[in-house]
């Protein structure tokens, strides 16, 4: 086959919405998941607990990503691309929440989870107390450690998780358009 009728019938044959949209939101989980730990590992800049949980809809997108493509790709009924791409935009939807609700408390518009902002309680008692200061470092939610552009990680996770909300909405219309 010369590379001309390769062309031309790649042409005739365009890729798989579905199986793009499935893969794009797999690339963008696994791209935020490596910044995430570049920032975490060669930056040195250490998440607080909202923060490692706002990666759970990462570890979530990446594989069911993958998944959902794969079936695509292989002709599975579309009601299975449509309930992962389900899955998928309810992960990023409350994903875009939490990151919310994280900037918001970075913001100080309302008061974070007590184990990572507010004010510390339960020191123990005076002659343990510089012993437990060595030896626990405490992440606060309510303090941004880097921002670019005015946001901080948790108003960037807001923007990327609605970019994946999208794609998983355009999913689920090519998905509808493909059983039609």
């Amino acid at each position: 086959m010369t590379s001309d009728a390769l062309h031309s019938s790649h042409a005739r044959h365009p890729a798989d919405p579905v199986v793009v949209a499935a893969l794009a939101i797999a690339v963008v989980a696994a791209a935020t998941l490596a910044g995430a730990w570049f920032f975490q590992l060669v930056l040195d800049i250490r998440p607080c607990p909202l923060c490692l949980e706002q990666r759970y809809a990462y570890y979530l997108a990446v594989p069911l990503g993958l998944l959902v493509a794969f079936a695509a790709s292989r002709g599975a009924p579309r009601p299975v691309a449509l309930a992962g791409f389900a899955v998928l935009l309810l992960a990023a939807l409350a994903n875009a929440w939490l990151g919310g609700y994280h900037a918001g408390v970075e913001w100080q518009f309302w008061q974070g989870p007590t184990d990572c902002s507010g004010p510390l309680a339960d020191l123990g008692s005076a002659g343990t107390l510089l012993q437990r200061l060595d030896t626990v470092k405490v992440i606060r939610c309510d303090e941004v450690q880097w921002r670019f552009l005015g946001l901080s990680l948790a108003g960037y996770n807001v923007l990327i998780s609605l970019v994946m909300a999208t794609i998983a909405m355009l999913g689920i219309v090519s998905a509808k358009r493909a059983a039609a």
